[in-house]
């Protein structure tokens, strides 16, 4: 494809990266976050089943915003696959061991009337949905704090970091922002989908605690962001059209960096503003008992937050703490521009088909779950 130079190119895989992963937390996000209050939402096995078919419709085809976010990453940025593929991969297994329990319990949970049975598919759900939002906070903490990585002259890698290396305090605190954010979205989907009674009163106000924790965990990450010892910056002028090299340019730590292209592009800071005011506006809909307005607060809560890392790091997408020298950015880890040309001709042609099928699908399953709806629906959960 003629029509784009390679610099385009990466900066539209850039911002079609974050794309993805909002697309996901949007999605799959609110089902992580159900899954993470089962246990506490719903009391009996009623309840839990209806808190169960609240999401029980959608959260298979959520999933191909996953699937999608890992492929753009494999073929767009190579580099960064394998940096971060090799270097968390106990996390990523711990991710996926524990987003195979989703399936499984949604499947097999309601197959046998035993209550112990039943109990321990619901503590198998929990699982599958609060061990991925944290971990994937952990990492986008780790990310932000720099990763213990180098590359030789050979441009072979070498990852210098440990599985409990991962859960520095600062990665900690994003990863508790993650659950408090998704569980938050979460809640706000219960509000919006089961009936009103007992579950729909407790997801009110585990959404309202959720969002307080959001608003003072963000927070606390912008100050520490601030003035703590993070950040890395470009030394010199950047060349955007040139070989993806990840030795090519030069790098340094620099704390507070991650702050240089708010004051360089002041409107920039619409993404971190727009994180605050989505909870912000979760938790006025919340007492005010506006579902939809709820919902869509949080959902603006998750791209706000999620699109502040983005444009905090711009154009680093993995820095090195061990060799800022071998730091991966937007200039430096890219496919050719011949395969980012080929993959966006596809996106332009399949993304809308995932967009039409998904809007299909919320207005197919449209409408409230009951719990006598559960009790006599076979198809249900």
């Amino acid at each position: 494809m003629a029509f784009f130079d390679i610099e385009t190119l990466r900066v539209v895989w850039w911002v079609l990266l974050g794309v993805l992963l909002i697309a996901f937390a949007l999605t799959d996000g609110y089902d992580l976050g159900v899954g993470a209050l089962l246990p506490f939402v719903a009391r009996g096995d009623a309840e839990r089943r209806m808190v169960i078919n609240a999401v029980g419709p959608h959260w298979e085809g959520h999933q191909v915003w996953f699937i999608l976010g890992g492929g753009a990453i494999f073929a767009a940025w190579p580099f960064v696959y394998a940096v971060s593929f090799s270097g968390f991969y106990l996390a990523m297994f711990v991710v996926l061991a524990a987003m195979i329990l989703r399936p499984v319990g949604f499947k097999y949970r309601s197959r046998k009337a035993d209550p112990a049975w039943r109990s321990r598919w619901d503590w198998a759900l929990f699982a599958g949905g609060l061990v991925p939002a944290l971990v994937f906070g952990v990492a986008v903490g780790n990310v932000l704090g720099g990763v213990p990585f180098r590359f030789d002259s050979d441009l072979r890698v070498f990852y210098l970091g440990s599985f409990f290396g991962l859960f520095s305090p600062f990665a900690l605190l994003a990863g508790l922002l993650s659950v408090a954010m998704l569980v938050l979205h979460g809640a706000n989907w219960l509000v919006v989908k089961v009936e009103a009674g007992p579950v729909h009163r407790r997801a009110r106000d585990f959404g309202f605690v959720a969002g307080l924790l959001s608003l003072v965990l963000f927070a606390v990450g912008g100050l520490w962001v601030a003035f703590g010892d993070l950040g890395f910056r470009l030394v010199g002028a950047a060349d955007p059209m040139g070989p993806s090299n990840p030795l090519r340019g030069a790098v340094v730590a620099a704390p507070g960096a991650w702050l240089d292209n708010y004051r360089a592009a002041p409107l920039t800071l619409l993404a971190p503003v727009a994180g605050i005011v989505g909870v912000v506006l979760a938790l006025v809909a919340n007492r005010a008992r506006r579902e939809w307005a709820a919902f869509a607060g949080s959902s603006l809560a998750c791209a706000g937050i999620i699109a502040t890392v983005g444009v905090s790091m711009f154009p680093f997408i993995l820095p090195s703490s061990a060799d800022a020298a071998s730091s991966l950015t937007v200039w430096n880890a890219s496919s050719t521009a011949h395969t980012l040309a080929i993959m966006l001709g596809v996106t332009v042609v399949f993304l809308p088909l995932i967009l039409l099928y998904t809007t299909w699908a919320m207005r197919v399953m449209r409408g409230r779950v009951t719990t006598r709806e559960v009790a006599l629906n076979p198809d249900f959960y």
